[in-house]
């Protein structure tokens, strides 16, 4: 009995092992399972997106590669470097380089022009360095052209002018614009600029002004006693006084009258040559603006100075003894001050028909002309004067071009 009770105990502990073990085999591969979950959690890239582990397609981590790479495209140099180098371009064509410009004249001892000259022929220095000419040509240029007329001449004079006002309309080209100034204490702006057609010249044609007269009756003085005085008394009783005439001198605003047609000038489209036209004595008596300051406008803007100089100033002789001005009687003549900086002429004429030869002279020196142009580096200040040499490389000729110029104000940069 007792070895019946000893082995039927030692049978119930041996299932409750067996037991035991099938409890923990069972319980066992789960937990594997986890850990296993576990390690594989790290190399999983959806739970980075908050993504259930199970999404396996590949999409989801391919996707935001294109971003990356066309942020790094977007900031990559080629892209902003195209705006970039048009700007430096840009502002290097401004700041670095000023095209100048220059039309040029040539006659023979004659005085005519001469023709048929090449590139070749010529050369050009500015400030004693030649510079390399980009642009040449001998085509005739379109003219915006500002005539000024004095006002101030005397009424003989005047009068002989306006005759010839037909032929100055009829020197100019339908493919021209002019506009029309007057002066004398003031300046007029009579007609804007327009192209030169019949309506146009039937305007300049009425335009008959009064000259000046020979002076202002005074009665009393001494060039108002006809016969000898005494104390201020007349000797002779019996002789009265009579008027007399004495000269007078009004303002004459040459120099405002250029500046004016000038500024307006400077205005007109870039592709016409421009000139200002002046009939006058070359007088200047009372202007708001100095002599320099006008030069200054006309060499910077490219305008040329052509003069028609009438009566006393016609004359050669008058025009030396002038050149000694008398204190207080204002400038002589100063249409060749004018004329020669800035590369224009100046005819002398006494009678209407060299009046209305001039004219013609005028504008066909002025649209046929050789024009040169070469890029001058930026330097000095724009109000430092260069000044500017024009050689040709032929005998016996004479070269008319402006002398030098002020380069424009520095345009900013895009």
């Amino acid at each position: 009995m007792l070895r019946a009770a000893r082995w039927a105990g030692l049978l119930a502990w041996w299932l409750a092992l067996l037991t035991g073990m099938s409890v923990a085999q069972q319980s066992s591969p789960p937990a594997a399972t986890q850990d296993s979950a576990q390690e594989q959690l790290p190399s999983a890239p959806s739970p980075q997106n908050n993504v259930p582990a199970p999404t396996p397609p590949p999409a989801p981590p391919t996707a935001p590669t294109p971003a990356p790479q066309q942020s790094d495209a977007g900031s990559a140099p080629p892209v902003p470097s195209q705006p970039n180098e048009r700007d430096e371009m840009i502002q290097t064509m401004r700041v670095n380089v000023n095209f100048v410009v220059v039309p040029v004249m040539v006659k023979d001892l004659s005085g005519h022009l001469v023709e048929g000259l090449r590139k070749q022929d010529f050369s050009v220095f500015e400030d004693g360095i030649q510079q390399q000419i980009r642009l040449f040509t001998s085509d005739p240029f379109p003219l915006s052209a500002a005539v000024v007329l004095d006002v101030g001449l005397p009424d003989q004079v005047l009068r002989k002018v306006n005759e010839t006002l037909p032929a100055l309309a009829a020197a100019f080209s339908q493919f021209d614009e002019i506009g029309f100034y007057t002066f004398g204490n003031s300046v007029t702006k009579e007609l804007g600029f327009s192209a030169v057609t019949d309506r146009y010249t039937r305007s300049i044609k009425q335009l008959k002004k009064r000259g000046q007269p020979g002076g202002a009756e005074v009665v009393g003085g001494p060039l108002g006693q006809p016969s000898p005085t005494v104390n201020g008394k007349p000797v002779d009783p019996n002789v009265p006084r009579g008027p007399v005439y004495v000269q007078y001198r009004e303002a004459h605003v040459l120099n405002d009258a250029i500046l004016a047609a000038a500024m307006d000038l400077s205005q007109r489209p870039k592709d016409r040559r421009k000139l200002i036209f002046v009939i006058s004595d070359g007088k200047e008596v009372g202007s708001h603006a100095n002599f320099p300051q006008v030069l200054k406008v006309l060499l910077s803007n490219g305008i040329s100075v052509y003069g028609v100089a009438v009566g006393e100033s016609a004359m050669a002789i008058v025009d030396q003894i002038e050149k000694v001005n008398a204190p207080f009687s204002g400038h002589a003549n100063l249409l060749p001050r004018y004329t020669a900086p800035t590369g224009g002429d100046l005819f002398r004429e006494f009678d209407r028909n060299a009046i209305e030869t001039a004219y013609a002279h005028v504008t066909a020196e002025a649209r046929n002309q050789y024009t040169l142009g070469y890029n001058a580096k930026a330097g000095p200040p724009s109000n430092t004067y260069r000044n500017i040499e024009v050689i040709v490389h032929r005998p016996n000729l004479k070269v008319h071009a402006k002398e030098g110029y002020y380069p424009l104000p520095i345009a900013p940069a895009l």
